[in-house]
């Protein structure tokens, strides 16, 4: 079972999926086979794409799926839920299908991330936890990535754990910033507990604690000397604490032929005080001497920092990833395509809106990827209908699903199928991939994407369109619900 401390995470639920479960229970719909989708409307920071993210986790969770009797009793004492039904929760276990797309895939609005095929009561209940799983992981490691793509190949470490909102969201937020490229964290329990490289050194209390900077720089390289990265502004960067620092690194690791260190700068003016540094480090002799710097970056800072000139050979990101401050809502939704009759056939649902971003993708969906022969890159996502295939063999005809009139050619292309199949009635059969695997499945995927794609402002639209059949199901159930 699930647990967080005392708590069943089979809880973490919205109070309607109970109230609706209930009701389904009553009408006798608890068996009906229902399909749902979890996809996103809009890309977050105005990005041209979103990295999937979260799916351990919720795998995890619906493997524990339990109710204990103090869930019971508890939901007893609510008075409103039938004895028959909370005698079906006490047995209740998930046995329905699920199908994902691959943490650390590129993603685009409104194809499915994540398709559930399962009774109406356990497809009903996960919805919570599904969202919570997939939209804060999916946010953050679509935020490192920006960060990483933004330092060009300098790394970046993630230091926001005491700034996060809550223990879970430090620890597993490193974990998807660790997919979206960085090149680890400060939080040692994400570590301890996936695999995300814990990197640190020092604060400045303890630059404070000895009687001087020079003792101090002295002291940490000393019991330190492979990984000599002293904080040199907790005074006067550029008066005491470069020259102090070099005068440490000559003492200590000069004698030792050690030539790896480095300095960190977390305030100041980043960009003059990173090239003043430069030029002391490399007239002393420290040419292999890194900076790295700190200090409320995000993608943005990065960029202009790096447009400047700055002298920076890696990054320290806290606050502004792992709350995604400059947008911390992903956005994703859990709604109903369609439902199962009694003789098995499929009858797609669709929720409409005056709100057009609103209206949903009717039907039990796959979709594919095409990339160019060509090239490798990606040139279009293709949402069908679950028994269509596709020839990629030859030319095919994708249709604009928010116009009647548009439509694409596309060719010469190879046709990738992007979800997997997750759960069996209720069996796990998917192979969880490492950490690390994930990773770099991760930035492979990405340099599939256009550099157009990848752009911070105004990305090239990358197509997310429909097939024919897809598209006339989904407009003549708009044409017959007006």
């Amino acid at each position: 079972m699930n647990r967080i401390g005392n708590w069943n995470l089979t809880m973490l639920c919205d109070f309607y999926e109970l109230t609706m479960g209930n009701g389904y229970f009553k009408k006798g719909y608890q068996d009906r086979i229902t399909y749902f989708d979890v996809f996103f409307r809009r890309v977050p920071d105005g990005g041209g794409f979103a990295i999937a993210a979260g799916l351990e986790q919720f795998i995890d969770y619906v493997k524990g799926l339990r109710f204990t009797e103090e869930d019971i009793d508890y939901l007893r004492g609510r008075g409103i839920f039938d004895e028959e039904f909370l005698d079906y929760l006490r047995h209740f276990h998930f046995t329905g299908d699920i199908w994902a797309v691959p943490e650390g895939t590129p993603v685009f609005p409104n194809e499915p991330i994540l398709t559930v095929r399962a009774p109406a009561i356990q497809a009903q209940l996960i919805e919570t936890y599904a969202l919570l799983s997939i939209n804060h992981q999916s946010l953050l490691a679509t935020k490192a990535n920006r960060v990483v793509r933004a330092a060009q190949g300098r790394a970046i470490m993630e230091f926001g754990a005491r700034r996060a909102q809550g223990a879970d969201a430090a620890v597993v937020g490193a974990r998807a910033a660790y997919i979206g490229g960085v090149a680890g964290t400060a939080t040692v329990l994400s570590d301890q507990v996936f695999g995300v490289p814990a990197l640190g050194t020092m604060a400045h209390s303890w630059v404070q604690m000895f009687d001087s900077q020079y003792e101090a720089f002295k002291a940490y390289c000393e019991m330190y000397p492979q990984n000599a990265v002293l904080l040199v502004d907790t005074y006067n960067t550029l008066k005491s604490g470069v020259p102090d620092a070099i005068r440490a690194f000559n003492d200590v690791l000069k004698p030792m032929g050690i030539k790896k260190c480095g300095i960190r700068l977390d305030s100041g003016d980043i960009t003059y005080l990173s090239k003043e540094a430069r030029k002391m480090l490399d007239a002393a002799g420290w040419t292999e001497c890194t900076i790295t710097v700190s200090n409320s970056l995000d993608e943005y800072l990065i960029r202009e920092l790096l447009l400047q000139g700055a002298k920076i050979d890696a990054f320290g990101v806290g606050e502004r990833l792992i709350t995604a401050r400059s947008e911390p809502v992903f956005g994703g939704v859990y709604k109903l395509v369609a439902v199962e009759d009694q003789d098995g056939s499929i009858i797609p649902k669709i929720k409409i809106s005056e709100n057009v971003t609103k209206i949903t993708t009717p039907h039990f969906k796959k979709f594919y990827r095409f990339f160019g022969r060509d090239t490798g890159k990606a040139i279009a996502d293709y949402l069908c209908v679950h028994d269509e295939t596709v020839d990629d063999s030859t030319s095919l005809t994708i249709f604009d699903p928010e116009a009647t009139w548009k439509k694409k050619e596309v060719y010469n292309f190879i046709a990738k199928e992007m979800q997997v199949p997750v759960f069996r009635g209720g069996e796990l059969v998917y192979q969880l991939p490492t950490l690390e695997e994930i990773r770099a499945y991760c930035a492979q995927q990405v340099d599939t994407l256009w550099d157009e794609v990848k752009r911070f402002d105004n990305p090239h639209n990358f197509y997310v369109d429909l097939s024919r059949k897809l598209w006339e199901i989904k407009y003549n159930l708009l044409e017959r619900n007006q």
